[in-house]
Protein backbone atom coordinates (compact mmCIF):
# COMPACT_ATOMS: atom_id res chain seq x y z
CA UNK A 1 0.00 0.00 0.00
CA UNK A 2 2.90 2.37 0.75
CA UNK A 3 4.15 1.93 -2.83
CA UNK A 4 0.65 2.54 -4.22
CA UNK A 5 0.29 5.64 -2.04
CA UNK A 6 3.57 6.89 -3.46
CA UNK A 7 2.29 6.33 -6.98
CA UNK A 8 -0.87 8.27 -6.17
CA UNK A 9 1.20 11.14 -4.81
CA UNK A 10 3.38 11.16 -7.92
CA UNK A 11 0.37 11.40 -10.24
CA UNK A 12 -1.21 14.05 -8.02
CA UNK A 13 2.05 15.97 -8.18
CA UNK A 14 1.93 15.90 -11.99
CA UNK A 15 -1.60 17.35 -11.89
CA UNK A 16 -0.74 20.02 -9.33
CA UNK A 17 2.44 20.90 -11.21
CA UNK A 18 0.59 21.37 -14.48
CA UNK A 19 2.22 18.45 -16.30
CA UNK A 20 -1.23 16.89 -16.54
CA UNK A 21 -4.24 19.14 -17.01
CA UNK A 22 -7.99 18.43 -17.00
CA UNK A 23 -8.84 16.38 -20.07
CA UNK A 24 -5.24 15.33 -20.77
CA UNK A 25 -4.50 11.73 -21.67
CA UNK A 26 -1.95 10.00 -19.44
CA UNK A 27 1.16 8.61 -21.12
CA UNK A 28 1.13 4.89 -21.86
CA UNK A 29 1.55 2.65 -18.84
CA UNK A 30 5.09 1.53 -19.66
CA UNK A 31 6.23 5.08 -20.38
CA UNK A 32 4.62 6.56 -17.26
CA UNK A 33 5.85 3.83 -14.90
CA UNK A 34 9.39 4.32 -16.19
CA UNK A 35 9.18 8.11 -15.87
CA UNK A 36 7.93 7.86 -12.29
CA UNK A 37 10.26 5.03 -11.30
CA UNK A 38 7.35 2.79 -10.32
CA UNK A 39 6.35 -0.75 -11.10
CA UNK A 40 3.48 -1.17 -13.53
CA UNK A 41 1.45 -2.97 -10.85
CA UNK A 42 1.79 -0.01 -8.46
CA UNK A 43 0.82 2.37 -11.23
CA UNK A 44 -2.28 0.31 -12.08
CA UNK A 45 -3.38 0.31 -8.44
CA UNK A 46 -2.89 4.06 -8.24
CA UNK A 47 -4.91 4.61 -11.41
CA UNK A 48 -7.74 2.44 -10.06
CA UNK A 49 -7.79 4.39 -6.79
CA UNK A 50 -7.78 7.78 -8.52
CA UNK A 51 -10.52 6.61 -10.91
CA UNK A 52 -12.72 5.70 -7.95
CA UNK A 53 -12.63 9.27 -6.69
CA UNK A 54 -13.11 10.68 -10.21
CA UNK A 55 -9.66 12.22 -10.56
CA UNK A 56 -8.95 9.95 -13.52
CA UNK A 57 -11.28 8.64 -16.20
CA UNK A 58 -10.37 5.20 -17.54
CA UNK A 59 -11.81 4.72 -21.03
CA UNK A 60 -11.70 1.11 -22.18
CA UNK A 61 -9.71 0.80 -25.39
CA UNK A 62 -8.86 4.51 -25.46
CA UNK A 63 -6.64 5.22 -22.47
CA UNK A 64 -6.74 7.04 -19.16
CA UNK A 65 -7.54 10.72 -18.93
CA UNK A 66 -7.52 13.35 -16.22
CA UNK A 67 -11.14 14.20 -15.43
CA UNK A 68 -12.53 17.71 -15.68
CA UNK A 69 -11.72 18.07 -11.95
CA UNK A 70 -14.88 20.16 -11.61
CA UNK A 71 -16.25 20.26 -8.03
CA UNK A 72 -19.43 18.44 -9.04
CA UNK A 73 -17.43 15.59 -10.57
CA UNK A 74 -15.06 15.33 -7.62
CA UNK A 75 -17.83 15.44 -5.02
CA UNK A 76 -19.75 12.68 -6.83
CA UNK A 77 -17.37 10.32 -5.06
CA UNK A 78 -19.07 11.31 -1.80
CA UNK A 79 -22.48 10.22 -3.05
CA UNK A 80 -21.92 6.53 -2.35
CA UNK A 81 -20.76 7.25 1.19
CA UNK A 82 -23.78 9.46 1.81
CA UNK A 83 -26.29 7.06 0.27
CA UNK A 84 -25.29 4.10 2.45
CA UNK A 85 -25.73 5.97 5.71
CA UNK A 86 -28.44 4.70 8.04
CA UNK A 87 -31.42 6.72 9.23
CA UNK A 88 -29.62 7.27 12.54
CA UNK A 89 -27.26 9.61 10.66
CA UNK A 90 -30.05 11.77 9.24
CA UNK A 91 -29.86 14.25 12.10
CA UNK A 92 -26.18 14.87 11.43
CA UNK A 93 -26.85 15.45 7.73
CA UNK A 94 -29.61 17.89 8.66
CA UNK A 95 -27.21 19.78 10.92
CA UNK A 96 -24.82 20.15 7.98
CA UNK A 97 -27.71 21.30 5.80
CA UNK A 98 -28.55 23.97 8.39
CA UNK A 99 -24.98 25.25 8.13
CA UNK A 100 -24.97 25.37 4.33
CA UNK A 101 -28.41 26.28 3.01
CA UNK A 102 -29.17 29.58 4.81
CA UNK A 103 -25.92 31.23 3.59
CA UNK A 104 -26.56 29.79 0.12
CA UNK A 105 -30.03 31.35 0.17
CA UNK A 106 -28.59 34.72 1.14
CA UNK A 107 -26.05 34.53 -1.68
CA UNK A 108 -28.69 33.45 -4.20
CA UNK A 109 -30.91 36.38 -3.21
CA UNK A 110 -28.20 38.75 -4.38
CA UNK A 111 -27.09 36.79 -7.45
CA UNK A 112 -30.16 35.27 -9.09
CA UNK A 113 -31.95 37.24 -11.80
CA UNK A 114 -35.47 38.56 -11.35
CA UNK A 115 -36.74 35.94 -13.81
CA UNK A 116 -35.00 33.12 -11.91
CA UNK A 117 -36.52 34.22 -8.62
CA UNK A 118 -39.94 34.58 -10.25
CA UNK A 119 -39.45 31.05 -11.54
CA UNK A 120 -39.33 29.83 -7.94
CA UNK A 121 -42.83 31.20 -7.43
CA UNK A 122 -44.00 29.49 -10.61
CA UNK A 123 -42.48 26.24 -9.37
CA UNK A 124 -44.47 26.47 -6.13
CA UNK A 125 -47.65 27.24 -8.08
CA UNK A 126 -47.27 23.96 -9.97
CA UNK A 127 -48.16 21.98 -6.84
CA UNK A 128 -51.76 23.08 -6.58
CA UNK A 129 -53.81 23.18 -3.36
CA UNK A 130 -53.52 19.55 -2.28
CA UNK A 131 -50.27 17.94 -3.51
CA UNK A 132 -49.25 14.38 -2.74
CA UNK A 133 -46.27 13.79 -0.47
CA UNK A 134 -44.25 12.55 -3.45
CA UNK A 135 -45.02 15.67 -5.49
CA UNK A 136 -44.28 17.92 -2.52
CA UNK A 137 -40.89 16.30 -1.89
CA UNK A 138 -39.91 16.48 -5.59
CA UNK A 139 -40.94 20.15 -5.67
CA UNK A 140 -39.07 20.80 -2.42
CA UNK A 141 -35.86 19.30 -3.79
CA UNK A 142 -36.09 21.29 -7.02
CA UNK A 143 -36.78 24.51 -5.08
CA UNK A 144 -33.66 24.08 -2.96
CA UNK A 145 -31.59 22.86 -5.93
CA UNK A 146 -32.32 26.04 -7.88
CA UNK A 147 -31.43 28.22 -4.93
CA UNK A 148 -28.17 26.33 -4.34
CA UNK A 149 -27.21 26.77 -7.99
CA UNK A 150 -28.28 30.41 -7.84
CA UNK A 151 -25.75 31.05 -5.09
CA UNK A 152 -23.13 30.98 -7.82
CA UNK A 153 -20.70 28.70 -6.00
CA UNK A 154 -20.30 25.30 -7.65
CA UNK A 155 -18.64 23.71 -4.59
CA UNK A 156 -21.46 24.82 -2.30
CA UNK A 157 -24.12 23.67 -4.78
CA UNK A 158 -22.44 20.28 -5.15
CA UNK A 159 -22.24 19.77 -1.39
CA UNK A 160 -25.92 20.59 -0.97
CA UNK A 161 -26.84 18.28 -3.86
CA UNK A 162 -24.79 15.46 -2.30
CA UNK A 163 -26.84 15.76 0.89
CA UNK A 164 -30.12 15.40 -0.99
CA UNK A 165 -30.07 11.57 -0.99
CA UNK A 166 -30.51 10.75 2.70
CA UNK A 167 -32.56 13.88 3.32
CA UNK A 168 -35.01 12.82 0.63
CA UNK A 169 -36.00 9.95 2.91
CA UNK A 170 -36.44 12.32 5.83
CA UNK A 171 -38.65 14.64 3.79
CA UNK A 172 -40.94 11.79 2.73
CA UNK A 173 -41.01 10.43 6.27
CA UNK A 174 -41.95 13.80 7.72
CA UNK A 175 -44.61 14.41 5.09
CA UNK A 176 -46.27 11.11 5.90
CA UNK A 177 -46.14 11.37 9.68
CA UNK A 178 -46.18 15.01 10.79
CA UNK A 179 -49.48 16.82 10.80
CA UNK A 180 -49.56 20.02 8.70
CA UNK A 181 -46.04 19.35 7.33
CA UNK A 182 -47.23 20.08 3.78
CA UNK A 183 -48.79 23.44 4.68
CA UNK A 184 -45.80 24.45 6.75
CA UNK A 185 -43.33 23.56 3.99
CA UNK A 186 -45.25 25.52 1.35
CA UNK A 187 -45.68 28.55 3.61
CA UNK A 188 -41.97 28.63 4.41
CA UNK A 189 -41.03 28.23 0.76
CA UNK A 190 -43.31 31.15 -0.11
CA UNK A 191 -41.71 33.26 2.60
CA UNK A 192 -38.22 32.46 1.29
CA UNK A 193 -39.19 33.26 -2.31
CA UNK A 194 -40.91 36.52 -1.38
CA UNK A 195 -37.92 37.70 0.65
CA UNK A 196 -35.68 36.84 -2.31
CA UNK A 197 -37.96 38.73 -4.70
CA UNK A 198 -37.64 41.78 -2.43
CA UNK A 199 -33.85 41.27 -2.39
CA UNK A 200 -33.94 41.00 1.40
CA UNK A 201 -31.07 38.55 1.67
CA UNK A 202 -30.98 38.59 5.49
CA UNK A 203 -34.70 37.86 5.68
CA UNK A 204 -34.40 35.08 3.09
CA UNK A 205 -31.52 33.60 5.09
CA UNK A 206 -33.56 33.77 8.31
CA UNK A 207 -36.52 32.00 6.70
CA UNK A 208 -34.20 29.32 5.31
CA UNK A 209 -32.79 28.86 8.82
CA UNK A 210 -36.29 28.47 10.24
CA UNK A 211 -37.23 26.06 7.46
CA UNK A 212 -34.28 23.70 7.97
CA UNK A 213 -34.45 24.02 11.75
CA UNK A 214 -38.04 22.78 11.64
CA UNK A 215 -36.95 19.54 9.99
CA UNK A 216 -34.05 19.21 12.43
CA UNK A 217 -36.34 19.75 15.42
CA UNK A 218 -38.73 17.09 14.14
CA UNK A 219 -35.89 14.61 13.66
CA UNK A 220 -34.66 15.28 17.19
CA UNK A 221 -38.11 14.56 18.59
CA UNK A 222 -38.34 11.32 16.58
CA UNK A 223 -34.87 10.29 17.77
CA UNK A 224 -35.79 11.02 21.39
CA UNK A 225 -38.97 8.97 21.05
CA UNK A 226 -37.01 6.06 19.60
CA UNK A 227 -34.44 6.15 22.42
CA UNK A 228 -37.19 6.23 25.02
CA UNK A 229 -38.92 3.27 23.41
CA UNK A 230 -35.67 1.28 23.26
CA UNK A 231 -34.65 2.04 26.86
CA UNK A 232 -35.29 -0.74 29.39
CA UNK A 233 -38.28 -0.17 31.67
CA UNK A 234 -36.89 0.71 35.10
CA UNK A 235 -40.07 -0.47 36.77
CA UNK A 236 -39.88 -3.91 35.20
CA UNK A 237 -38.62 -6.86 37.24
Amino acid sequence: MAVTDDAIERIKGMILGGELRPGDRLPREAELSAALGLSRNSLREAVRALALINVLDVRQGDGTYVSSLEPGVMLDAMTFVVDVQHDDSLLEFTEVRRLLEPPATSMATLRMSDDEIAGLSDLLDELGPDPSVEDLVANDQEFHRRIALGAGNSVLASLIETLSGPLHRARVWRGLTQEAATTRTLDEHRAIQQAMAARQHDVARAWAQVHVAGVEQWLRSVSATRRAAAAPDASAG
